[in-house]
């Protein structure tokens, strides 16, 4: 069965207060999205890798390319408005038949193991979204500024990759775009109701999106590579 992995990589870096979109800031030695296509690479290496980027970043990424002797094989596709299409036009070169994982770019944390769980689960389910528990408590905000404390145990943060049977998804991004797509989950369960498996993700598979979450995620390298 065929294996692809969709890496959406449509960030600014505008909470870096950088002008470098934040999946082409250097993590240690490379960019970040290097991490994180060398993470799948390193799962399987026959896995089929696609990269979403906005059209006007992807000259740019092919220079860092060049310029880190990045050699990973991977298809660059075009992205769309809003995460939605670029996920849509990234399914545009996957087949029926396979198995197909859509991931953050700035995820670079990811583990084999998470993929591991999240692929086979997805092969005998049809689907698999990483998550992981809340350890904060929790509040619910109400109109009139009071809160009310809520059940965390019922709660928990959602991951990627989230990983689906290829015809499912290729089915569900038929439809149209609705700003309740809130994830690759929501667009299959709003055909398939009830039928998003779960599988326990790692808290160290974080989405870099602040200064902060880079120093954090720089250490989680130095101390894998020790």
């Amino acid at each position: 069965m065929q294996k692809y992995i969709l890496i959406v990589a449509g960030g600014k870096g505008n909470r870096f207060k950088s002008d470098i979109p934040k999946q082409f800031i250097k993590l240690l030695d490379f960019p970040i999205l290097m991490h994180t296509i060398n993470a799948f690479y390193n799962y399987d290496n026959s896995i089929e890798i696609i990269v979403v980027l906005p059209e006007e970043q992807i000259e740019y990424w092919k220079n860092l390319c060049q310029t880190y002797h990045f050699g990973i094989n991977h298809t660059l596709v075009k992205g769309g408005e809003f995460r939605f299409h670029s996920v849509k036009n990234g399914l545009a070169m996957v087949k029926p038949g396979g198995l197909v994982g859509i991931h953050d770019g700035v995820r670079p944390l990811i583990d084999k193991d998470t993929i591991r769980k999240c692929f086979e689960m997805a092969k005998k389910e049809g689907n698999a979204i990483p998550v992981i528990d809340l350890v904060d408590s929790v509040r619910e905000i109400n109109p009139d500024g009071s809160s009310l404390m809520v059940d965390r145990s019922k709660y928990r943060l959602i991951q990627t990759p989230q990983v689906f049977k290829t015809e499912l998804i290729l089915k569900a991004f038929e439809q149209a775009f609705t700003p309740s797509f809130t994830d690759d989950a929501s667009v299959l369960e709003s055909i398939y109701p009830n039928s998003i498996k779960l599988v326990y993700g790692n808290r160290q598979n974080l989405k870099i999106t602040t200064a902060e979450d880079l120093i954090y995620a720089e250490a989680i390298l130095k101390c894998r590579n020790v």
